[in-house]
């Protein structure tokens, strides 16, 4: 299905945002997620389904130095 992942339009096969979060590398990472504008915690992203056309964004927090 198409979604749009941090502003750019992706392909996933994951029918989750914590599917989404895996196959986009972020698993082992500490980050914040939103779905169309929504917050998710962590402990909702499995049961959160993703459709086609959803904005995904997905936060890290970075170092700066």
């Amino acid at each position: 299905m198409k979604i749009c992942l941090n502003g750019e339009d992706r392909e996933t096969a994951g029918p989750t945002l914590a599917a989404l979060v895996e196959e986009a590398g972020f698993a082992a990472t500490k980050i914040a997620t939103a779905v169309n504008g929504e917050f998710v915690p962590a402990l909702a992203r499995s049961q959160r389904t993703l459709t086609e056309g959803d904005r995904v964004e997905i936060l890290a927090p970075m170092q700066g130095g």
